[in-house]
Formats: structure tokens, sequence, C-alpha cells
């Protein structure tokens, strides 16, 4: 059975670092185009960065949103299956729920949150002081 699990999420400080996990379980992560999410209270779901298949024509290319462009990194492991997301100089308006999903027809990422099929729990992150 095809599962994502996120974890790694927690209370930062402003200007601070967390990464997050995203693991999969039941399918090859590196075969699809996975995605990062999140969702602040009361605001609609945004999409922040992806990373598409190795297998694609992108060669496997990660493409960011502009609100985290310079500051959040996507990277993944293919020995773990995991993908990780490396955020840093974090904000206050940073604070949200974190998803990762996966869209198993294309290859190509992109961040727009229709096109995703499987999305794991999600993991809070809370910046503050």
């Amino acid at each position: 059975q095809l599962q994502l699990v996120e974890y790694g999420g927690g209370l930062v400080q402003p200007g601070g670092s967390l990464r997050l996990s995203c693991a999969a379980s039941g399918f090859t992560l590196d075969n699809y185009a996975i995605g990062w999410f999140r969702q602040a209270p009361g605001k609609e779901r945004e999409g922040l960065s992806c990373i598409s298949s190795s297998g694609g024509s992108s060669g496997g290319s990660t493409n960011y949103a502009d609100s985290v462009k310079g500051r959040f990194t996507l990277s993944r492991d293919n020995a773990k299956n995991t993908v990780y997301l490396q955020m840093n100089s974090l904000k206050p308006d940073d604070t949200a729920v974190y998803y990762c999903a996966v869209d198993v027809t294309f290859l190509e990422c992109t961040t727009v949150e229709v096109n995703y099929d499987y999305w794991g729990q999600g993991t809070q992150v809370t910046v503050s002081s």
C-alpha cells in the first residue's frame, strides 16, 4: 500500500532551521514527482517545492515557489526512499502544517495541488519566539 509519512516538524525561533522528512513505503519515490505543500490556519494549501522523477526529461529537477526560494531546499535520498525539505531563515509566516504528496501520473513535477494523488498526514511547523 502506498504511504507517505512526514516528520521533523516542531517549534523553532525566527531565523532558525528545520529539516522535514517524507518517508515513502509501498512505492519507489524516485519513480514519481514529489511535492511539498503547507497550509496555515484560515488559508488555502500552498505549493512550496517539488522534485521530478530522475526518469523524467529534467532528470530530477526541483522547483520552488517564490515564497521559499533561496530559503528552502528539497532533496531526495533514494537509498532511504525519503525526500527532505531543508528550511532555513524561518519566519513566523512559515507557521503551518506541512505535507508531502506524490503525483503518480507525471514524471515532471509541479506545485499544483490538484496534480497530486496521495498525501501524508502532515507535520506541524511553528515559528515563534
